[in-house]
């Protein structure tokens, strides 16, 4: 080892806190420098973790659209708990009922019906009635799914804002298709399958109410796409994110910056403020 400041070498086995050569303390002697590069590290990443929150800001509450965006894709997945339509099946020895829905496919999956799905497809028991169960069921997991999505894409929008929206305008005009095409399944459901004493059928409005959400959705998003989704970043920190690239990338180094990095007037003005606060009460405490 060497000393930070004369240079002279440190036997391993020299255990004293001062060079033998200079009698600087080894350990305070760069405490400074150790400081002052935390300090500009802190500042570049702090930039860096400001802007990912300013582009959380502007994707949930950067305007009234973007509130009122955020607002019904959470309707759209509660509306999801409302049942497009419900079968009953009573056999021997077994009955259950099969909401369209959330709910429903909990329920289903808790009670077994699709574990006991091929033994139906199976069974002299079940013709039209099995079909018509087995198409709504499917209609329901892809717009729980497409759902998901939606929510998914709202939560990671801000990574990449224009993608990121046009992503949850696509989603949301699909998903109103699909919850059309789950109610005219619905309808067909209780039109080819009659009901027996086998099976009995009954509409819900959760597909007009999905439908109606996806739709919302999908023209409030157009008219963030169309306004702009612009962050407000504070003054520098794009400059701070630059610098902070270069330095993880080795092209920059730390004790080549001046400390602060960057510093606007606003914050010059609140950083001798906080430093004569701080030497105020050291005053207080020394009269004390």
């Amino acid at each position: 080892m060497k000393c930070p400041k004369c240079g002279g070498e440190i036997p391993f086995y020299d255990i004293r806190p001062n060079c033998r050569h200079c009698g600087v303390n080894i350990m305070y002697y760069s405490q400074d420098a150790v400081l002052a590069r935390d300090a500009k590290r802190t500042e570049l990443e702090g930039a860096a973790a400001r802007m990912v929150i300013a582009r959380i800001k502007a994707e949930f509450i950067g305007s009234k659209i973007a509130i009122a965006r955020m607002i019904f894709v959470v309707l759209a997945a509660a509306a999801l708990l409302i049942p497009f339509a419900a079968t009953t099946y009573s056999v021997p020895f077994y009955s259950d009922k099969f909401s369209i829905g959330i709910i429903g496919i909990i329920q289903a999956f808790n009670s077994g019906l699709f574990t006991h799905l091929p033994t139906f497809l199976s069974s002299s028991l079940f013709s039209s009635q099995t079909l018509a169960a087995v198409v709504p069921a499917c209609f329901a997991v892809i717009i729980v799914l497409i759902d998901a999505a939606i929510v998914v894409a709202l939560l990671l929008g801000f990574l990449n804002l224009s993608k990121g929206a046009k992503f949850i305008e696509w989603a949301a005009l699909i998903g109103a298709i699909v919850s059309v095409l789950a109610q005219i399944a619905a309808f067909a459901m209780k039109a080819v399958a009659h009901n027996t004493d086998i099976a009995s059928y009954s509409f819900g409005f959760g597909a007009v109410a999905s439908c109606a959400m996806f739709v919302i959705i999908f023209f409030l998003n157009r008219k963030m796409v169309k306004d702009g989704i612009e962050p407000v970043y504070r003054e520098n920190d794009i400059k701070r994110r630059a610098i902070l690239k270069q330095v993880r990338a080795g092209e920059v180094d730390l004790d080549d910056l001046t400390l602060p990095v960057f510093e606007s007037e606003e914050e010059h003005d609140e950083r001798l403020k906080q430093l004569a606060e701080a030497l105020k009460a050291e005053e207080e405490g020394k009269e004390l």
